[in-house]
């Protein structure tokens, strides 16, 4: 009897292991090299609230520590984009004058925010949500955001007005394109501050939930799908988002003659603020105060969260405790 048993029961324990190397490979697989989560527990393909938020968590860290050459050069490239949708939507509404509702006109729209999303540039509105995450866990302090804000947009609106200065002076546009494109940034211009503020927190609400949602998909189809279907209804429905907006009034100041202050305070400004309102108090923080687990496993050692003062003044990042990459550590890889 005695014999019979020690079999049986290490046969037990040899399930028992083969079970735990199991889940600890299925773990590793359902888990990035970040940490954050690949694949739903629940679901697989299908994350919860919680897991979304880690992975946009995991984003944001790796953007956050980016050095200003990095973070500057992916602006600028994402304000070149932006000409794109500046150029697709002004040639369609010029080709279909007739045309109402203006949903025609909207349907190139998205083109320059698709090389935005799927080539990973760095959008202003984009940043509205992830590394706002960090903040709010005090894993990155308020300074660092606002410095990676600030590099961001600056890159966003000198690639936008390189666009819009190549446009108004060249012949890409046809002089119908030409005008149109005047028209619809003055369209813009004559709107009144507050309605475009409230018109840009819905613009920036609709961006920060595409960033939000595109977290929560794991193929690029869908990705595709949904950067086009969000993004079509900016013009669709009258919103306005901050960098074609500076397309659309550097053009005017390029090709009209505007003045830039007008444009600046009439125009940029109410669309800058409510893009930003729209993306952190609609969907950062909202989602926030939904979730419950915001942390995930790391394979380095974590930090303790950020003081107060750090979180206020400094310019750390609380999981490696260490600021962003030099231009001196860039050049060192190089």
């Amino acid at each position: 009897m005695g014999d019979s048993e020690e079999p049986e029961e290490s046969e037990i324990e040899r399930s028992l292991e083969e079970g735990d190397v199991e889940a600890e490979v299925r773990d590793a697989i359902d888990r990035a090299q970040s940490g954050a989560p690949a694949a739903g527990e629940a679901v697989r393909d299908r994350f919860s609230t919680d897991e979304i938020f880690q992975r946009v968590v995991a984003t944001a860290e790796e953007e956050i520590d980016a050095s200003t050459r990095e973070l500057f050069f992916s602006g600028l490239a994402a304000g070149f984009a932006i000409t794109l949708t500046f150029l697709g939507h002004s040639a369609v509404a010029a080709a279909v004058p007739g045309e109402p509702t203006g949903l025609l006109a909207a349907t190139l729209y998205p083109i320059g925010f698709l090389f935005i999303v799927m080539g990973r540039y760095q959008l202003f509105t984009e940043n509205t949500l992830p590394p706002v995450t960090l903040v709010l866990t005090r894993l990155a302090s308020i300074p660092l955001l606002l410095r990676l804000w600030t590099i961001v947009l600056t890159g966003n609106v000198l690639g936008a007005a390189t666009g819009a200065l190549v446009l108004a002076n060249t012949g890409v546009f046809t002089p119908e394109s030409a005008q149109l494109a005047a028209d619809l940034g003055m369209e813009g211009l004559h709107t009144p501050w507050w309605d475009l503020f409230f018109k840009a927190i819905f613009a920036g609400w609709l961006v920060a939930g595409m960033v939000w949602l595109d977290h929560a998909t794991r193929d690029s189809t869908a990705r595709l799908l949904l950067i086009y279907v969000v993004i079509y209804l900016i013009p669709a429905t009258g919103l306005y988002h901050v960098v074609v907006t500076a397309c659309d009034g550097l053009y005017l100041v390029f090709y009209g003659g505007v003045a830039l202050s007008t444009v600046f305070v009439d125009f940029f400004l109410p669309v800058l603020l409510g893009n930003t309102v729209g993306g952190v108090v609609l969907v950062a923080l909202l989602n926030y105060a939904q979730t419950k687990e915001r942390r995930f496993p790391m394979r380095e050692t974590r930090g303790p969260d950020l003081s107060n003062a750090e979180w206020l003044f400094g310019r750390i990042a609380g999981r490696s405790r260490v600021p962003p990459r030099s231009e001196t550590a860039d050049s060192g890889r190089q």
